[in-house]
């Protein structure tokens, strides 16, 4: 069994998270993950009111009694959601562990730490990892540039991004973006990093509720069906390729779109509607490069099982081999 910081910090069996996704961390699919050993969280923004939240939780801790967390992603709107609302309900359900993604979270990682909840803050960059550090999170997630959904601007890949991260944060920080199997965890331990998130992974696993024919597209794409949006107005998102991806790259390759001549097009509720009725050119969804390592639908269990297993091999068998032909030459 593979023990890193971030195991025994959160108290889950193994060094695997599946992050907080919109329309897609639900209580089947958290459940199923905590299941299997792994930290899996309820995406707040899903639910629509803090009461559902309060639902959601319930029914995720009437599924499985080992950890699960809750992320709360905090964006710039006009008209914000009340958030101080949903940051309470999830402090009166109970729950340990809190991801929390986006701007200026300083407010609620004060709250959350005040009740004795364990903060993992998700972000891009090296700079911002050290921020959060010093609000007192307890874990860093950081994205590298091949992760789906907002990748930052920087667009620094994760086998660079990971090790200049664990040269500078001193807390566990999990490795996130292009993670799909064991050797991406290995990858990610030699890296530096505690252990490994995982979104679209997740998202093509049976207890996944989206639909079927989204499982079986994310299974027939390669590591290059993604699109880059909203480049040029400096809020990248990482999104899978399809007819309306690359309507908005071409808009905004005319230069000068604003958020107004796209709004049509990656209006939430289209990309909900792929998850929901299967049609996976209905509007924008979030998928990253790590398609091209993904070929099956298993269950969480079958997924994390293999993964840890197959991780454990290539230390133990193809490095420990390595390691050992190099002591042998080094003797001779």
């Amino acid at each position: 069994m593979l023990k890193t910081r971030f195991t025994e910090m959160f108290g889950v069996d193994h060094p695997i998270v599946q992050g907080g996704m919109q329309w897609v961390g639900r209580a089947e699919l958290v459940a199923a993950v905590a299941n299997a050993g792994a930290l899996g969280f309820i995406m707040v923004l899903t639910q629509p009111t803090p009461d559902d939240l309060r639902k959601e939780i319930e029914k995720c801790k009437g599924l499985t009694d080992k950890p699960f967390g809750v992320n709360l992603t905090i964006l710039p709107a006009l008209k914000p959601p009340p958030y101080a609302e949903y940051r309470q309900a999830i402090i009166d359900s109970g729950v340990k562990i809190v991801e929390t993604a986006g701007y200026k979270p300083q407010e609620h990682v004060d709250h959350f730490k005040a009740h004795g909840i364990k903060v993992i803050h998700k972000c891009t960059a090296v700079r911002h990892a050290l921020s959060a550090e010093r609000m007192g999170v307890d874990a860093i997630s950081i994205d590298g540039f091949e992760c789906a959904g907002h990748p930052g601007e920087d667009d620094i890949p994760g086998l660079i991004l990971i090790p200049v991260a664990a040269d500078k944060v001193k807390i566990p920080m999990i490795a996130s973006g292009g993670f799909g199997d064991a050797r991406g965890l290995v990858a990610a331990l030699a890296l530096g990093a505690e252990g490994i998130n995982m979104g679209t992974r997740f998202m093509c696993t049976r207890e996944s509720a989206i639909h079927q024919k989204v499982k079986e597209q994310i299974v027939a794409n390669d590591e290059r069906a993604t699109d880059l949006i909203f480049r040029t107005l400096h809020n990248t998102a990482r999104v899978a390729k399809n007819a309306v991806s690359r309507e908005v790259v071409e808009i905004e390759k005319k230069g000068g779109a604003k958020i107004e001549d796209i709004a049509h097009l990656v209006a939430g509720a289209r990309g909900r509607v792929v998850y929901e009725a299967g049609d996976p050119d209905h509007g924008i969804w979030s998928a990253g490069m790590v398609q091209g390592l993904i070929h099956d639908i298993p269950s969480c269990q079958e997924l994390v099982t293999r993964i840890v297993s197959e991780a454990e091999a290539i230390i133990a068998q193809r490095l420990n081999r390595m390691a050992g032909i190099a002591t042998a030459r080094a003797a001779e």
